[in-house]
């Protein structure tokens, strides 16, 4: 099932305004919200149970979208990144000044993926920008699979739901540093 048009610029108002959607992403159901609302990423954390200095991972369809938190790549990083996306891998990439503590934690790099997954595809689209994406559980609780569960785990706590299918990736994403090429998620 794919969301109507109506039930995807509903959930891109939701986020554009502060809220946060629950919507499928490559292999479970996820909280989404604006990255640039310190208010809308402390709710979500709040609702994880999560503490803000782990950090999160952003969800763009672009890497123009991201690059006032990113320093700039070399030619051999840019390439690295073009191999893997859009696709299933998140990069620790080396954050500005400018990207707020609230995406980054107590890192030096900021978690980042070029979606392959339609409905998040077309919701960055629709804000013209990123968006925070994480999975739709309490922190060490297992992740939402479809909507059912991630409305049973959260009820009317999340602002709208976006129906859709999960792209099938049996894991959560891969997560690597750009810098050093370390795997830090398997």
């Amino acid at each position: 099932m794919f969301p109507s048009h109506w039930q995807q610029y509903r959930a891109a108002s939701t986020v554009a305004a502060g809220g946060i959607i629950a919507c499928p992403s490559e292999s479970v159901f996820g909280l989404a919200c604006d990255p640039a609302s310190l208010a809308a990423v402390t709710r979500l954390l709040a609702l994880k149970n999560r503490p803000m200095t782990k950090g999160l991972i952003v969800v763009a369809t672009q890497l123009e979208q991201l690059e006032p938190w990113l320093q700039p790549l070399t030619s051999r990083q840019a390439g690295k990144l073009t191999h893997s996306w859009p696709g299933p891998t998140t990069w620790l990439i080396p954050a500005t000044p400018a990207c707020p503590v609230w995406l980054r934690g107590q890192h030096s790099s900021l978690a980042v993926r070029l979606t392959a997954h339609p409905v998040l595809r077309r919701l960055c689209d629709l804000l013209g920008g990123p968006i925070v994406s994480t999975s739709a559980n309490r922190s060490g609780r297992l992740p939402a699979r479809s909507m059912l569960e991630a409305r049973l785990r959260f009820g009317n706590r999340i602002d709208c739901m976006l129906p859709g299918q999960t792209g099938g990736q049996p894991r959560p994403s891969v997560i690597r540093d750009l810098s050093s090429g370390r795997l830090i998620r398997a």
